[in-house]
């Protein structure tokens, strides 16, 4: 399965199907979280949020990559990622793109 973010198959043999969308919300440890917050306080990194953007990232395309599949998409082009939103204890990530399917010409060039 190919996930990419180019906006158009550069082959006129795919078919671009239907908009899909994952949402991605991972809660914060709450000590951690506490931590996080007074770090807010007197600056520094939030590696903790950071780690969970990546997750929320990695799962995002793990389940943008079986919704296309269960739809019998060959993979998604035009990947787009929403500015993930550290919510009170976690994130929150939106991924979208479209499902496209190669036609067997395509497959074979």
């Amino acid at each position: 399965m190919k996930l990419t973010a180019l906006e158009q198959p550069h082959h006129p043999d795919v078919e671009v199907g239907e908009l899909l969308v994952v949402v991605v919300v991972y809660a914060a440890n709450i000590v951690r979280d506490v931590r996080e917050n007074i770090r807010n306080l007197v600056g520094g990194r939030m590696s903790h949020y950071e780690s969970l953007i990546e997750k929320a990232i990695e799962q995002g395309l793990s389940d943008l990559e079986e919704k296309a599949a269960a739809r019998g998409y060959d993979g998604v082009v035009g990947i787009k990622f929403s500015h993930p939103v550290v919510v009170d204890g976690g994130v929150e990530l939106i991924i979208y793109g479209n499902g496209y399917r190669s036609s067997a010409e395509a497959s074979q060039s």
